[in-house]
C-alpha cells in the first residue's frame, strides 16, 4: 500500500468528501497539449481547447464542475458541454483557475498496473461515448454531445479510485480475472466496502454537476430514452472490450435493437460487431 493510500478514507461518505475537495488529476498528454495551445495565440480558441479537454474525462469533469459552481447571475441554463463552459468562463479564467495539475502519470509512477487499467478504462469510455453519440443521432437527438459527455463521465469514480486507491482497485481486477463469474459490484463491495456506482452517484451530487448530466449518468432501469442510450453504450463497450464473442453481447444487441427500433442484425452492423474476427 502506498503512503497516499494509508492516509485515505475507507467508507463511502469520506471518499465522497475526499474526492470533492481534492485536486482531480489529468493526463500528461492533456497538460502538454493545453500548454502548446496556450502558447499559440493564433490557434487558441474555445473549440480547439474543448477538443483537447474532451479527450480527458477527468479534465472534462473538472471544467464542468467549476462551471456549475461559478455560474454567472445572468446565466439562464446549465452548461453541459465543454465548449459552452469555456465560452462562458473565458480563456483567461480557465488557464488561471484550472491548471492541468496534478498529473495521473505522477500519481501512478510506481504503479504501472493501475496506470494501464486506467488508460484502458478511458479508452473504453471513449468507445462508449462514441456509441452513445451515434445512437443519439439515429434517434434524432439534437443534443448528442450532451449524451457523449454523460457517457464519457459514467465511470469517473472508477477512474479516480485507480488514481487514489490503485492497490485496492488492482485487487478488484485480479479477483475478477481469477473468477469470471464474480460480479463487479460484489468484488467492489468486498474490497472497498461500497459499490463504485454508489460512489459515482454521490460524487455527482456533491460536485453539483448539471442535473441533466447527473440524470443521464445514472444506472438502473429508466424509461428515459437518453438514460437508456448511455447505459446501453457503457454495457456494449465493457462487454465488447473482452472480444466480440463475449456471452453478454447478444443481450446487449437485443436491448439496443429495442432502443433504436431496428433488428439485431442491423445493430451488429451499426456497432461494427465481428464475432468471426475473434
Amino acid at each position: 500500500m502506498t503512503n497516499l493510500e494509508k492516509s485515505q478514507p475507507t467508507d463511502l461518505p469520506s471518499w465522497v468528501e475526499f474526492l470533492s475537495r481534492t485536486d482531480i488529476p489529468v493526463l500528461k498528454q492533456t497538460a502538454r497539449e493545453m500548454l502548446h495551445l496556450q502558447q499559440d495565440e493564433d490557434a487558441l480558441s474555445a473549440r480547439g481547447l474543448s477538443a483537447i479537454i474532451i479527450q480527458d474525462p477527468m479534465m472534462t469533469f473538472r471544467l464542468l464542475r467549476y462551471a456549475q459552481t461559478h455560474q454567472h447571475k445572468s446565466q439562464s441554463r446549465d452548461l453541459v458541454t465543454v465548449e459552452q463552459a469555456l465560452l462562458m468562463m473565458g480563456m483567461t479564467t480557465f488557464f488561471k483557475d484550472l491548471p492541468p495539475q496534478p498529473l495521473v502519470q505522477d500519481l501512478l509512477k510506481t504503479n504501472l498496473t493501475a496506470q494501464t487499467h486506467l488508460l484502458k478504462l478511458i479508452h473504453r469510455a471513449h468507445r462508449a461515448a462514441r456509441f452513445a453519440a451515434d445512437w443519439a443521432t439515429l434517434l434524432y437527438d439534437m443534443q448528442a454531445e450532451e449524451v457523449y459527455i454523460a457517457t464519457l463521465l459514467h465511470d469517473l469514480a472508477e477512474m479516480l479510485l485507480l488514481c487514489f486507491c490503485p492497490d485496492n482497485m488492482n485487487k478488484i481486477y485480479a479477483m475478477q480475472l481469477a473468477d469470471k463469474a464474480l460480479r463487479s459490484h460484489d468484488a467492489q463491495q468486498a474490497v472497498l466496502g461500497f459499490k463504485l456506482s454508489d460512489l459515482q452517484r454521490e460524487l455527482d451530487n456533491a460536485s453539483h454537476l448539471p442535473p441533466l448530466l447527473s440524470l443521464l449518468i445514472q444506472d438502473g432501469d429508466s424509461s428515459d430514452r437518453r438514460v437508456k442510450n448511455v447505459s446501453l453504450a457503457v454495457n456494449l463497450a465493457r462487454h465488447s472490450a473482452r472480444g466480440w464473442d463475449d456471452a453478454a453481447l447478444p443481450d446487449d444487441y437485443r436491448d439496443i435493437a429495442e432502443l433504436l427500433r431496428v433488428d439485431v442484425e442491423k445493430v451488429m452492423r451499426i456497432v461494427g460487431a465481428n464475432p468471426a474476427s475473434n
